[in-house]
């Protein structure tokens, strides 16, 4: 065992830290997260006006003749629905900060570069923006489009091929002059794909990503393999001490977005739900108690941690993960690096996957609606929310348990050689 972590330490650490500390991926992260309060924000309404209580959405579809219906979804497809354009913004900013440069006037022009890459909708009434891509559909040009145009932006600046003002001039009004150059270029070079893309088979540039990543994107975002894949992965770089969830979710997490956002629309417009793997359906079913599903641990800490050290950490360990936040296990007892926790750690989140997946496939777990709920919603009510239906309570009792006895002989080992110890 001493051998493997010292191997893991020498050799996966320092790829894991090189992973982590790229650029584009802390981009897309923070981009994305920018979002997030509209996504909540814009789930809650969501949740209100498709509770699911039998006569709820008909009563309310009967207030003020349904017009109040009407706004609450719109204010949805106004916050949830917009995620693709707040990442464009979100993302060109976050990519030219990680180059020290003006990083909201990269953000600007990736805005602006994303809306020339979408298709326009022309009608008598005049001349919009298609909806559709505003959200999920547009987050994968959104990633592209924002990456880019913070690398031209950065390249420009650092090279003060830039309109230089006097000193005199305020600064808001010198970064505007200094952004002409590369916004001008940026942009142009956005006019020229799109023109070259409407020339050939494809409908748009979002439709052109679409298909190019296909393969890709089915395998990790609609198989279950991809998916016991995302979260061994997860769990691997937890273990050694790095947030998996920002390592592997930069990659994955516009995917299953993607998807949640997919089950959304379904959801709002009475359709059967596509999409199995989203966003709360790992961390509702996947991830309870947090990284490596520790709430399994937790739970066999308190029942059946006998060690002082195992006393000394069950208050401190319960109450914040019963809100998934797994930190004082991971770091008290602790997990990371700990070789005796290390095949529960990595396995047990993948079996998790492996049931939910069954379940939902052979109808027993009903799909995530779409619904935003935040991952420190506790166990059993975020499954509800999630699902807005009781099977996901009952599958969450059902996966704890099992992680529950995953746990158990692991911990019982650690507790005695502590025991042991004291």
């Amino acid at each position: 065992m001493k051998k493997i972590e010292q191997w893991m330490e020498r050799f996966l650490l320092p790829i894991a830290v090189r992973v982590g500390n790229i650029k584009g991926l802390i981009a897309i992260r923070d981009g994305i997260a920018l979002a997030m309060p509209l996504i909540i924000i814009g789930s809650v309404f969501l949740i209100i006006s498709s509770f699911p209580i039998s006569g709820w959405t008909e009563g309310l579809g009967k207030l003020a003749d349904g017009r109040l219906l009407q706004m609450m979804n719109h204010v949805v497809n106004s916050s949830f629905g917009i995620m693709g354009l707040i990442a464009a913004f979100g993302i060109g900013r976050g990519m030219a900060n990680q180059y020290q440069v003006d990083g909201t006037s990269a953000g600007v022009l990736a805005v602006s570069a994303w809306l020339i890459l979408t298709p326009n909708i022309l009608s008598e009434e005049g001349q919009g923006i298609p909806v559709t891509y505003l959200g999920s559909r547009g987050i994968f040009i959104a990633i592209v489009v924002g990456l880019i145009t913070a690398w031209i932006f950065q390249w420009f600046i650092r090279r003060i091929i830039v309109i230089k003002m006097p000193e005199s001039v305020p600064p808001a009004v010198s970064r505007s002059f200094a952004a002409l150059i590369p916004g001008t270029v940026i942009l142009l070079l956005a006019f020229l794909l799109a023109f070259i893309i409407d020339l050939s088979a494809f409908e748009n540039a979002h439709m052109l990503l679409a298909t190019s990543l296909a393969g890709p994107l089915g395998f990790i975002g609609g198989t279950l393999a991809g998916a016991m894949l995302t979260v061994f992965l997860n769990s691997l770089f937890w273990f050694m001490g790095i947030h998996g969830g920002n390592i592997v979710g930069s990659v994955t997490g516009p995917i299953f977005l993607a998807n949640t956002d997919a089950n959304r629309l379904a959801f709002q417009s009475g359709q059967e739900l596509p999409q199995i793997l989203t966003s709360q359906f790992f961390d509702m079913f996947a991830y309870i108690g947090g990284g490596g599903a520790v709430l399994g641990l937790v739970i066999a800490l308190l029942f059946f941690g006998k060690s002082a050290q195992s006393k000394a950490l069950k208050p401190i360990a319960s109450v914040p993960n019963l809100f998934n936040i797994s930190e004082p296990v991971m770091f008290g007892l602790p997990v990371m690096l700990n070789m005796n926790l290390l095949i529960p750690f990595l396995l047990t989140p993948v079996i998790n996957v492996v049931i939910a997946y069954t379940a939902t496939n052979a109808g027993l777990l009903h799909k995530t609606i779409g619904v935003a709920v935040p991952w420190t919603t506790p166990p059993l009510i975020s499954g509800f929310l999630a699902t807005g239906h009781i099977s996901g309570v009952i599958w969450q009792l059902i996966i704890i348990g099992v992680d529950i006895l995953c746990y158990l002989p692991f911990f019982l080992l650690v507790d005695k050689a502590q025991r042991d110890v004291e």
